[in-house]
């Protein structure tokens, strides 16, 4: 009996422990659950706490197409070149969640409200909208037969297949139900594909041309009836000149061209945005364009938007102010023109049609006139017009002859083939049976320094320093084998002053010039007179502003100043930063016979025999310059006459001459078709209109400086000086 009450103990005190265990592992079970949901609750609540509420909340923020005016352009005095003229416009926003159903009655009802252009509207949205209008008759275009045997091909996706079905559908739509639509309906249309054309939450343009006062007042009435519907204002882009180089935008209809739609889209642009299409609108579109307002859209669990907050608020684009001067320019302007339709008018014009004038301050590049301007036969009035070509001072190159010499002289200091004061013989020079002489001297000797060479224009003078370059010793009547290696030379000495190569200007499009291939000694010889290769009437100017500089080749720039947006265009904004004078190189002469040169220039206008003597004569003023003419071939086209030898003229120089505020460039290609008698003095007569233009302009301003307040004294002397 004892053994087996013992037996009974033992078994319930295992059972005691056996409990004892479980209840302990239970405990402690349900203590490890416990800390892991604690813990769990905790990482959720303070580490995943935002990302769910942001989630639950569901809110993203987007750019919107707000009405945001792009920067405008003004010149160095503050005269609005390129403005925003503000209009009435009507917008739509809408969903991810919008239907097209909704956004048809919608357009329904705006319909009954304003009138819409229907021009726009394609054979493919008239397709797309009367399969919209025709459900059931367009599913019976494609048959069940049809979409089965599309459905059997494995290679396709559902997707590719769906896009055939709906590309059958749309094809087999007859021009009877195209044409079926009525004028009210097609308006509604018209506004409907302007509502499908928008992105999800930005405002996309329904009407801008043409909103009338009442058609705003009344939508405006009605917004609480029309969601998404919204009346702004929006803004054209005006230009208040005609000069091309101001460049031009897209409207809200083209929206990004398609050749640099990836570009844009890359930097945030949506397809319908209004982006610069040429020049200086271009350029600088990273500056000119407006700043999106940034929305916040919330939603709620379903996706609906249920408020909208701004973030921030859109900014209109930075203003440009322009080293150009209006003033100036359109006087300029006015004598080119003139001088241009005088010349055309002339029996042996010709090929001439078009003419140059590029004017600015050699001291920091600032472009201070860019006049291009191109002669055609008005189709209404068969008379000769004047076209605006501004773009052609650096798209378009001439051979600009003897303008050149300047530095082919330097070139000849700096590369040894001459010294400062040297003197030359000047006469035919003959080789071979090949005779080139100057114009001034057609068979006689006459001496003369590298002084009377630049004044009186010596050819002559010119081909012996290419001589020297090529190594080649002159006899009369033999050959003269040359190193062609003088061509390099010669180039790279012309490209320290910006001949045949860019000259930096900060607008697209720069053209360099044609470099000659032939490399036999005559070329060699036009090559130092200019009537060779050839160049802009930019790198002209460029060229002669460096002689001016002392040696220093400035990059010529039109951009001045970038300002905060103006608040009424009439006050300029706070100034942001100033464009850099950008000194690209400096020539390698040096101080003496830079001055030597100017000599030769002074000499141009007041020697005895300079080939612009008593240009500046009763000036109130000085300078220096050069003048040139270059034989060159116009190529028409025309397979009976395809070339016509002509004449370019060019002047280039600089006032004062002692103090240089102004450097010019001339040139007018294709003046003659008559190589013996031509309007030589024309180009000249360009120069003195165009420099007693600008010193009188600024005794004007100068006077009426002194005779305004202190302030309004300070600003305009320093326009001026």
């Amino acid at each position: 009996m004892k053994k087996t009450s013992k037996k009974a103990d033992q078994a319930k005190a295992r059972q005691r422990k056996h409990i004892a265990f479980r209840m302990n592992f239970l405990f402690v079970a349900i203590f490890v659950l416990f800390s892991l949901l604690i813990f769990r609750l905790g990482y959720l609540q303070i580490v995943k706490g935002e990302d769910y509420t942001s989630m639950l909340e569901r809110t993203e923020e987007i750019a919107v197409n707000t009405s945001t005016p792009r920067g405008r352009i003004y010149d160095r005095n503050g005269q609005v070149l390129v403005d925003n003229e503000p209009k009435n416009a009507i917008t739509y926003t809408k969903t991810s969640s919008t239907t097209s159903t909704e956004m048809l009655k919608l357009a329904k009802t705006l319909s009954g409200l304003i009138e819409q252009d229907t021009k726009r509207v394609t054979l493919g949205d008239k397709r797309d909208f009367w399969i919209l209008l025709h459900p059931e008759e367009a599913a019976e275009k494609v048959s069940k037969k049809e979409q089965l045997k599309l459905s059997k091909d494995e290679k396709k996706s559902k997707k590719d297949i769906q896009r055939e079905i709906n590309q059958l559908t749309r094809d087999r739509i007859t021009d009877e139900e195209i044409n079926s639509f009525t004028d009210e309906e097609l308006e509604v249309l018209a506004i409907y594909r302007e509502m499908m054309a928008g992105y999800a939450y930005s405002p996309q343009i329904i009407k801008s041309d043409g909103v009338t006062d009442k058609e705003f007042a009344v939508v405006s009435e009605r917004l609480n009836d029309l969601p998404g519907v919204n009346t702004t204002t929006d803004w054209d882009r005006v230009k208040k000149s005609d000069s091309a180089i101001l460049g031009s935008t897209t409207s809200p209809v083209e929206g990004i061209p398609r050749s640099h739609l990836d570009y844009f889209l890359a930097r945030d642009y949506s397809r319908n945005d209004r982006v610069g299409r040429s020049y200086l609108e271009a350029y600088y579109e990273d500056l000119l364009k407006g700043q999106k307002t940034i929305v916040k859209n919330i939603k709620d669990r379903t996706g609906k938007v249920i408020e909208t907050k701004t973030v921030k608020e859109g900014e209109p684009g930075k203003d440009l102010v322009l080293t150009t001067d209006s003033e100036l320019q359109k006087a300029l302007e006015e004598v080119v023109s003139n001088k241009l339709l005088k010349l055309k008018r002339n029996p042996s014009a010709g090929a001439l049609e078009s003419a140059f004038l590029v004017m600015l301050d050699p001291n920091n590049g600032e472009i201070l006139s860019l006049v291009g301007k191109k002669v055609v036969r008005d189709e209404s009035t068969g008379k000769w017009a004047i076209q605006d070509y501004t773009f052609g001072t650096f798209t378009s190159a001439y051979e600009a002859g003897s303008t050149v010499k300047l530095a082919t002289m330097l070139t000849g200091y700096s590369e040894g083939a001459i010294r400062v004061g040297d003197v030359k013989i000047d006469e035919p020079i003959r080789i071979g049976r090949t005779v080139k002489r100057s114009l001034f001297n057609q068979n006689g000797r006459v001496a003369l320094n590298d002084i009377q060479a630049i004044g009186r224009s010596s050819n002559v003078y010119m081909f012996r320093i290419s001589f020297a370059l090529g190594g080649a010793t002159y006899r009369p009547g033999q050959a003269l084998p040359i190193d062609k290696g003088a061509f390099d030379i010669f180039r790279q000495n012309f490209a320290s002053f910006g001949l045949g190569v860019k000259t930096g200007i900060d607008l697209p499009g720069e053209y360099t010039g044609v470099t000659g291939t032939e490399t036999i000694t005559g070329k060699l010889m036009d090559f130092a007179i200019g009537q060779f290769d050839t160049y802009t009437p930019l790198q002209m100017a460029q060229y002669v502003a460096t002689i001016a500089a002392d040696g220093n080749r400035i990059a010529p720039k039109i951009l001045k100043e970038v300002r905060e947006p103006s608040p009424d265009g009439e006050v300029l904004g706070e100034l942001i930063e100033e464009s850099p004078v950008q000194v690209l190189n400096h020539i390698n002469n040096t101080q003496r016979e830079i001055d030597q040169v100017k000599k030769g220039m002074h000499y141009t206008y007041y020697g005895s025999n300079g080939t612009a003597s008593g240009l500046l004569k009763g000036a109130s003023y000085d300078g220096a310059g050069k003048t040139g003419t270059a034989q060159s071939f116009y190529y028409t086209g025309n397979k009976s006459r395809p070339v016509i030898p002509t004449i370019n003229l060019s002047h280039v120089g600089f006032a004062p001459a002692d103090n240089p505020e102004v450097a010019y460039a001339v040139m007018i290609p294709y003046i003659s078709t008559n190589t013996k008698r031509y309007p030589s003095a024309t180009a000249s007569e360009i120069v003195r209109e165009a420099l007693d233009v600008y010193f009188d302009l600024k005794k004007e301003r100068s006077a009426q400086a002194a005779n305004s307040s202190p302030e309004i004294k300070i600003k305009k002397v320093s326009d001026v000086e």
